[in-house]
């Protein structure tokens, strides 16, 4: 996958302490904020690439599993369908590191959440005024169970998969037994865990679906993971706030994993040859609360 192609300055606020003559200023604790929340959604409409409804094709299988937790790497506000990708009100970007030779999502540093966990806030007094029709987010990483099919035996396996651009992994646990890496891996790259035991495997260059309902109009590089959603009613900042804005983040999940049929219809046998294609999620709903 392809790095998102711009640079992002970063805001810092710093606060100085010369003795007797400056004070340290500290922001007002009860100030309101923006805050993001994940909301993992199997009945939500399933979307291709472009944010355009979308069956699973007839030789493969696919169903939706069970979401345990999130990540994300880069949030923006985009004012307008014409907005390019960098162009809007950026909010978040995640460090990423060259440990492992080329750019990657630092996975260390990333905040990983459940369903209905707060994934990013920041004061509404530290955000640019203005309206804003659309949302857009790079997912990083996810954490799912899904139903496997092996010797006639039907059971629960966990998946971590990473769909970021791509990441650098000192080590994760998809349930309970620690992967070590201290290397890239690039979007697509996969761990499945059943039975305290770990397989791993890496979605073709390019399956990963990242659905963009704008793309004709703003596209986004490929191989990213950039997912956008637009609001049902566009968001605005006056920068007069006085109570919280709650987004939640809708994601579907509706079949989004995808494998290459080989087998039982329906069931993922992987013994059997089923082949892992797709995990990336099947679309974005910003909702205000």
């Amino acid at each position: 996958m392809n790095r998102i192609l711009f640079s992002l300055a970063f805001l810092a606020v710093f606060s100085s302490c010369k003795k007797d003559e400056e004070a340290i200023v500290t922001p007002p604790a009860n100030q309101p904020r923006i805050i993001f929340t994940f909301r993992f959604d199997s009945t939500q409409q399933r979307l291709n690439e472009f944010g355009q409804p979308e069956s699973v094709p007839s030789n493969h299988g696919a169903q939706s599993p069970v979401f345990q937790a999130m990540s994300a790497h880069y949030i923006e506000l985009a004012p307008s369908m014409f907005t390019a990708l960098g162009g809007g009100t950026i909010l978040y970007h995640a460090l990423e590191t060259s440990i492992g030779g080329n750019p990657a999502i630092d996975f260390d540093s990333s905040t990983v959440v459940g369903q209905n966990q707060q994934f990013f806030s920041m004061p509404l007094s530290q955000m640019n005024p203005g309206t804003y029709q659309y949302l857009r987010i790079s997912l990083a990483y996810q954490n799912y169970a899904v139903k496997v099919r092996a010797n006639n035996l039907d059971f629960t396996g966990r998946i971590a998969s990473f769909i970021g651009f791509r990441t650098y992994i000192r080590s994760f646990t998809p349930a309970t037994v620690p992967v070590t890496l201290n290397a890239n891996r690039d979007q697509g790259y996969w761990a499945f865990e059943a039975f305290n035991t770990v397989t791993q495997g890496q979605a073709p260059a390019g399956a990963t679906t990242v659905p963009n309902p704008i793309f004709a109009s703003s596209p986004i590089p490929q191989g990213s993971c950039v997912v956008t959603g637009a609001f049902a009613n566009a968001l605005t900042i006056t920068g007069n706030e006085t109570e919280d804005i709650h987004v939640v983040v809708s994601l579907s999940t509706n079949q989004s994993f995808e494998w290459v049929e080989h087998s039982t219809p329906g069931f993922y046998e992987p013994l059997n040859g089923d082949t892992v294609v797709d995990m990336g999620i099947r679309g974005l709903i910003p909702i205000i609360q």
